[in-house]
C-alpha cells in the first residue's frame, strides 16, 4: 500500500494562490507539535518562480521570517517552483504567519545585493544561480495577490 503524501493529496486545480495553509501536523513521542505550513506564492500549473527567484528568495526567507516567528525548524522551496514550505515547532495561526510572511516579503523589496546572505561558493551548493530583480518582483506580486483577496 503506498504510503499517503499530504501534498499529493491536495487538489492543486481548486488552490487560489497567494495563500497560507496548514498543511501537516505531527505530534512526537514526547507531545512536540511541528506544524508544516504551505507558503503558495504561484498558482499551481499556471506558472513557477524561476529557479534564481526562488533561490534568492530562499536566503532571504531564512533570516526574514525568523524575525517575526518563533521555533522555525526549515523554510525550503517547493519542487513545483510555486512556493515553500515552512516547517516549526508548536502551532501558530494562520494570520500571524500570513503577516510574517507579507512583512518578509516586503523586506525582501527592500533588500540589497549585498545583505542577501550566503552568496558565495563556500555557504551555497549553486551561488551563481540567484535574481534579486527576479526576487523582488515576484514578492512584490505576492503581496498584491494577499492584498486582492
Amino acid at each position: 500500500m503506498p504510503i499517503k503524501v499530504e501534498s499529493f493529496e491536495l487538489d492543486h486545480t481548486k488552490v487560489k494562490a497567494p495563500y497560507v495553509r496548514k498543511a501537516g501536523k505531527i505530534i512526537g513521542e514526547k507531545g512536540d507539535i511541528v506544524q508544516k505550513y504551505d507558503l503558495r506564492f504561484i498558482q499551481p500549473n499556471v506558472d513557477a518562480l524561476p529557479t534564481g527567484a526562488i533561490h534568492t528568495i530562499e536566503h532571504l526567507l531564512a533570516g526574514y521570517l525568523r524575525e517575526n516567528i518563533e521555533n522555525i525548524i526549515d523554510v525550503s522551496p517547493m519542487g513545483c517552483r510555486t512556493g515553500f514550505y515552512m516547517i516549526k515547532f508548536g502551532e501558530t495561526d494562520i494570520d500571524v504567519i500570513q503577516n510574517a510572511l507579507v512583512k518578509a516579503l516586503e523586506k525582501i523589496i527592500e533588500t540589497k545585493e549585498e545583505e542577501v546572505p550566503a552568496l558565495n561558493a563556500v555557504q551555497c551548493g549553486n551561488y551563481k544561480d540567484h535574481s534579486l530583480f527576479a526576487a523582488k518582483e515576484y514578492c512584490k506580486m505576492v503581496i498584491d495577490g494577499f492584498k486582492n483577496k
